[in-house]
């Protein structure tokens, strides 16, 4: 019988560059006392005695993904001891922006060439559609540590079903990941910046997670505009503006999200009519807007860029995602730095939210494993979610998803970002954007309109809006997801 895992009340780049700092990822944290319960006897295993090897795909460039080998000595002492088996992982890797093909290469042919892959969330309807990946719900229900009480509903949705809704479970967090505001608070807490600050504006600059909790897009304005000094090479905010992947459209999701609008309607497939309203156009426009209090070259920004604007000093706060906190907090910058929630938005109804999109990647378990490879690669996640475990990832700089770790009373001082990793993952606060199989497509035409606009080949926020909806539309149409076709108006759309 299948059933939907607990949840707690109730994620191109190539993020290859991704890490030109390729040393502020290396975390590499030794291990004190072993966290392994050694046992005397081992368990009867059907896989004793023999020897495995197993590999993994994963990001490159990205620390969270690389973890999981990193930390599998760890896993093969365990069920060394446990089971008496050995097994051995390696890491296999490609940009962001080449993962999901170099995947999908190998699982169209019925390989075993990876036998875990680190998939992106979005991904799971196009990796679960031609019966790649391993349903997991009969593993959950034979795997009792399988059956977690997951931090928020958010979790399961993003990272673990598909279709929406539907309780089928293909996927368990290996990341869990979320937009967070990172500033300068050395800049912050300069007394001289504050007085000349309230001068300026009578009005006292934000200090404290909660003063953070409480700002709004247009309170936060005056800072960025505040520190937006051109002369001195320093500008007050950076959000990722850049075509590649999926970043400008996470970027402007939280606009769209904050200010009441949606991407589409799940339940049918909905775009047009639903994308392209005129607030959502007026959302796209302030968006832009914000290019004013970014560094020259802002419409290129991505994640690595992003990370080098704020690392080498030149801006205030950017918005970033919690996975990139080790690079984003160099050996100079540690205690300089303030991670806190980002800013409300204020809609035409006049109510202040934020709704910030996700970001992490789900572990998926090759379908065409055989016998063995599927047996380790079911005791590694059973490995995986053990209290100990996913604490030591938290302590190597992963963002586990679990609620009893992140309800461990010492887990916000693991790292500068786990308040607010806590914060935002908490349902209402962060969402997920399509798991449907065309999301390639669906975001490749998304991707084309919005650099469009902020770079000003389209200057018509409307007409860009209304391109990427009839566009959409007629892809989830052609495909069986969408009820209707695109209207008789995307006949005369463009950008």
């Amino acid at each position: 019988m299948t059933k939907s895992p607990q949840t707690g009340s109730s994620i191109l780049v190539p993020r290859r560059t991704l890490l030109k700092g390729g040393a502020a990822l290396g975390l590499g944290s030794a291990l004190g006392m072993p966290f392994i319960n050694r046992l005397k006897a081992q368990e009867s295993h059907p896989l004793a005695g023999k020897s495995i090897e197993m590999s993994i795909l994963g990001i490159a460039g990205w620390l969270p993904s690389s973890l999981g080998v990193k930390m599998s000595p760890l896993f093969a002492d365990f069920v060394k001891d446990k089971y008496g088996y050995d097994v051995s992982f390696q890491f296999q890797e490609a940009p962001f922006a080449d993962l999901f093909q170099k995947a999908a290469t190998s699982l169209v042919t019925r390989s075993q060439e990876f036998n875990i892959i680190i998939s992106d969330s979005q991904w799971l309807g196009a990796l679960a559609q031609p019966g790649w990946i391993l349903q997991l719900n009969d593993v959950i229900d034979k795997n009792p540590a399988l059956n977690i009480d997951w931090y928020s509903k958010t979790v399961v949705d993003t990272y673990m079903i598909y279709p929406d809704g539907s309780g089928d479970i293909w996927g368990l967090p290996q990341e869990g990941d979320v937009e967070a505001l990172f500033v300068r608070k050395d800049w912050l807490e300069d007394e001289k910046e504050r007085e000349a600050f309230k001068a300026k504006y009578n009005a006292e600059m934000p200090r404290s997670f909660e003063d953070f909790e409480a700002l709004t897009m247009d309170e936060f304005e005056k800072i960025a505009e505040f520190f937006t000094r051109p002369d001195e090479q320093r500008w007050g905010f950076a959000q990722q503006y850049s075509r590649v992947y999926d970043f400008a459209t996470c970027a402007f999701n939280n606009f769209l999200w904050s200010r009441g609008g949606q991407l589409w309607n799940p339940e049918n497939g909905q775009v047009a009519g639903v994308l392209n309203t005129p607030e959502n156009a007026k959302s796209l426009e302030e968006y832009k807007r914000w290019l004013k209090y970014g560094p020259p070259g802002s419409t290129n920004i991505g994640i690595a860029e992003g990370i080098d604007v704020f690392t080498q000093g030149k801006v205030f706060a950017t918005i970033q995602w919690a996975a990139v906190g080790p690079a984003m907090i160099t050996e100079e910058l540690k205690g300089k730095v303030l991670v806190v929630p980002p800013p409300k938005h204020t809609g035409p109804s006049g109510e202040a939210k934020r709704i910030y999109s996700m970001g992490g990647q789900p572990w998926v378990i090759n379908k065409f494993n055989d016998e063995e490879k599927m047996r380790v690669a079911i005791d590694f996640m059973n490995w995986w979610y053990q209290p100990d475990t996913a604490l030591e990832f938290a302590k190597r700089g992963g963002n586990p998803c679990d609620k009893a770790t992140l309800s461990r009373d010492d887990f916000n001082d693991i790292n500068p970002w786990n308040r607010t990793f806590k914060f935002m993952l908490e349902d209402g606060r962060s969402q997920d954007f399509w798991h449907d199989p065309k999301y390639s497509e669906m975001l490749s035409v998304q991707q084309e309109g919005y650099s469009a606009f902020v770079t000003g080949q389209a200057t018509d926020a409307q007409a860009v809006m209304d391109y990427i909806a009839c566009a959409q539309q007629q892809i989830l149409y052609d495909s069986g997801t969408a009820k209707e076709a695109p209207p008789d108006m995307c006949a005369m759309t463009s950008l």
